[in-house]
């Protein structure tokens, strides 16, 4: 089971990694022509967070459980994504974007899935 988890980390992290560089790096404007409607509804700023958010959360995914430095920190870190997943899934729901929130709703549960099985006894 312990690879299986490593390897829905790794897969998120990557996930969640491209989508918060990609909020901090692009300009909210360009977001937008790409395709992330929902950025209209929110300042710069609040973009950006979500974006740094999503690094962190693809970071703490990995990097405390792998140099074994505060592990716990692993599974906060995926139920924390998963709360920005849910986040995102309700903000997709309200624009009447349905095919917008099933990637919420997947690496949601997905994240869930880690945070529960890393908080178990012998996780780490």
């Amino acid at each position: 089971m312990n690879v299986v988890l490593w390897v829905v980390a790794a897969l998120l992290a990557g996930a969640f990694l491209a989508a918060g560089a990609m909020k901090l790096l692009q300009p909210k404007g360009k977001l937008i022509e790409s395709g992330m409607g929902w950025a209209a509804d929110y300042s710069d700023t609040q973009v950006k967070l979500i974006g740094a958010v999503e690094v962190l959360g693809a970071l703490g995914l990995i990097l405390p459980a792998a140099l074994d430095i505060a592990p716990v920190l692993t599974p906060l870190a995926a139920a924390g994504l998963f709360v920005t997943m849910v986040g995102a899934v309700v903000v997709h729901l309200r624009r009447g974007e349905t095919g917008g929130a099933v990637p919420g709703v997947v690496l949601g549960l997905l994240a869930l899935f880690v945070a529960v099985m890393r908080f178990g006894p012998n996780s780490f």
